[in-house]
């Protein structure tokens, strides 16, 4: 019950403090102390999954994956990694950005949420190969985190930026590839490759290539 309620709160708060709770925050703590208090919730609240996570210990998995869950958890981690690496080139979204400018590049010619999409496809991953009514819950809550937030993300900046925004998101997918396949960019791909095999082979099982090998 713990991961249940713990999850539900790091989810919850993410929403209210992204949303309607932000500008009220920010008059009464400031920019940075705002920033603070998001940090530290946050923290908290995913160390409590954490905790309850390993708490609950081993459990019969829901479903028995297949190697072939295995390949497609690997392949979705290498796109996750492109992805998650490609979203700090030339993010509109980010704060402080100056907003879109041009058509979309990199990254961004796959999906306009990349970094939500790193965030999901990991998500996916681990809830396919391990199978567990705990991960369900744990990175399900993640999954959930990473799509209903780039939804309301492209809602609160419409409402910001308006024609502009519009625009973007005319040019761009909100789902990876629906627009097709475009090229990544060398930095993504070359960096989130090498974050992809580094995470791997520190797994404390032998995931992705390495399961292979």
């Amino acid at each position: 019950m713990g991961l249940f309620f713990g999850s539900i709160a790091f989810v919850a708060t993410h929403f209210l403090m992204s949303h309607p709770l932000r500008a009220p925050l920010v008059q009464r703590l400031g920019a940075k102390g705002f920033q603070g208090l998001y940090s530290l919730v946050a923290i908290v609240l995913f160390g409590v999954m954490i905790w309850s996570y390993d708490a609950i210990g081993r459990e019969p998995q829901a479903w028995q994956p297949t190697e072939w869950a295995f390949g497609i958890g690997a392949a979705l981690m290498w796109i996750g990694a492109i992805l998650f690496i490609g979203s700090f080139v030339g993010n509109p979204a980010l704060p402080g950005a100056p907003g879109p400018k041009g058509g979309p590049k990199g990254v961004f010619a796959i999906t306009r949420h990349p970094m939500m999409w790193g965030f999901a496809l990991w998500a996916i991953n681990h809830i396919l190969v391990i199978a567990s009514p705990k991960a369900v819950v744990f990175y399900g809550a993640i999954l959930l985190l990473a799509l209903i937030g780039s939804a309301l993300q492209d809602r609160k900046k419409a409402g910001l930026m308006g024609d502009q925004w519009h625009e973007w998101t005319a040019q761009t997918a909100f789902i990876p590839f629906t627009r097709g396949v475009a090229y990544p960019g060398t930095f993504a791909l070359v960096g989130g490759t090498v974050l992809y095999l580094v995470a791997t082979w520190l797994h404390p099982m032998p995931v992705g290539v390495w399961r292979y090998l």
